[in-house]
């Protein structure tokens, strides 16, 4: 199979990392959902568990005197090539967010959450389709049940803005990074829940280093915490796990759902209707679109499957 050019590859993750960027801006929209949308999962979870563990072990081995061969073998098993392009392309996307969605978001935030609800709604293919067979009665059980978690915590009240201290911020994103990772939950409405989000967006536009050095500590510790148990279950569990983040998908759809108050309260359909469908089926096209091209190139071997590979098997690291 024709192989896709270094080159090609590095600029097509990078482009991969602005669209997850920019999900991350967007309230309701999960990265999570996008890596899985573009094919980039399993390469950022597996660089980000053994960049969360390389640096804990820098920290915990340094402390203790021990060197830093234990970190250095997680260092050396990121997938650098996919990895770095891919957050390059997440932290201009977000840079670029916060200064240019942002604003959209706010002044046309209806039309912003009915695209978004189209993206959303076409990318449940993904998952239920890595699924793979037909889902038992059980598995609809499981993913309606993670759909109703997702429509609870997406209904809980927006508390307001407000000056955090950096403890607090640094608590926020050990969260919100947890939903960067888990499909169907949006770590932008996490912070908007808690009230930090117009902070944090500020921060950035602002390049409030002290704000921004608490929000990274934080990241690293939530990656630190949970990519780990969401790899073995990726890894011994795939099938459920996938079923689980299809029905999260599905539920935070409530997030998404155009007529709302500033508060997040639900309300009935407006003048606007025929508008919104007609946001809704163009951001379910755009999503379409993206697979049915993937699809295309797959077949006519001009694009390799294994585009962002699954992680290569860990060479043997030191505990």
């Amino acid at each position: 199979m024709t192989r896709v050019h270094p080159v090609i590859r590095t600029v097509g993750d990078a482009l991969r990392g602005m669209l997850i960027g920019f999900a991350e801006i967007v309230p309701g929209v999960s990265g999570g959902t996008i890596a899985l949308l573009v094919g980039v999962y399993d390469s950022l979870i597996d660089g980000a568990g053994h960049l969360a563990r390389g640096v804990a072990l820098t920290v915990a081995d340094g402390i203790r005197g021990r060197g830093l061969s234990r970190a250095s073998a997680h260092f050396r098993s990121v997938r650098w090539n996919v990895v770095l392009p891919i957050g390059i392309g997440m932290l201009l996307a977000i840079v670029l967010g916060a200064a240019l969605l942002a604003p959209l978001i706010e002044q046309f935030p209806t039309g912003t959450r009915a695209v978004s609800a189209g993206l959303i709604a076409a990318s449940l293919i993904v998952p239920a389709r890595m699924v793979g067979g037909r889902w038992t009665f059980r598995e609809i059980l499981i993913g309606l049940l993670a759909a109703g978690v997702a429509v609870a915590l997406t209904s809980l009240p927006q508390a307001r803005d407000a000056d955090p201290a950096l403890i607090i911020v640094s608590l926020a994103a050990a969260l919100a990074v947890c939903a960067l990772v888990l499909p169907g939950v949006s770590g932008s409405y996490l912070l908007l829940i808690l009230g930090m989000y117009a902070p944090t967006l500020a921060a950035v536009n602002d390049r409030n280093l002290g704000y921004l050095g608490a929000f990274a500590i934080g990241a690293i510790i939530g990656l630190g915490l949970f990519v780990s148990a969401l790899q073995w279950l990726l890894k011994n569990r795939r099938r459920v796990t996938l079923v689980i983040m299809t029905g999260l998908m599905l539920g935070s759809l409530r997030a998404l759902w155009p007529w709302q108050t500033e508060e997040g309260e639900v309300l009935a359909p407006g003048a606007d209707f025929g508008i919104v469908l007609l946001l809704i089926a163009l951001g379910a096209v755009v999503v379409l679109g993206i697979l049915a091209a993937e699809a295309a190139l797959v077949k006519r071997r001009m694009l390799s499957p294994d585009i962002a590979a699954d992680p290569e098997p860990d060479a043997q690291l030191p505990r």
